[in-house]
C-alpha cells in the first residue's frame, strides 16, 4: 500500500454567513443542504453495498 491508496483529507466547507440571508434564502439554503445530505447518504449506501459484495468474495 502506498500513500496514493489512502483517502486524502477533503476540504471542509466554510459555513455561510446566515445573518445576511433573508428567510427565503435561508429556506433555499436548507433545501440545498438537504439535497447534499441525501446525495451523501446514497453514496454511503452504494459504497457499503460494494464493500459487502467484495467482502463476500473473500469470506
Amino acid at each position: 500500500m502506498n500513500a496514493d491508496d489512502l483517502d486524502q483529507p477533503r476540504p471542509v466547507l466554510a459555513p455561510h454567513d446566515l445573518q445576511g440571508m433573508s428567510i427565503n434564502e435561508l429556506k433555499q439554503y436548507i433545501v440545498t443542504l438537504q439535497g447534499e445530505i441525501s446525495r451523501a447518504q446514497t453514496m454511503i449506501e452504494s459504497k457499503e453495498a460494494h464493500r459487502s459484495g467484495a467482502d463476500s468474495l473473500f469470506a
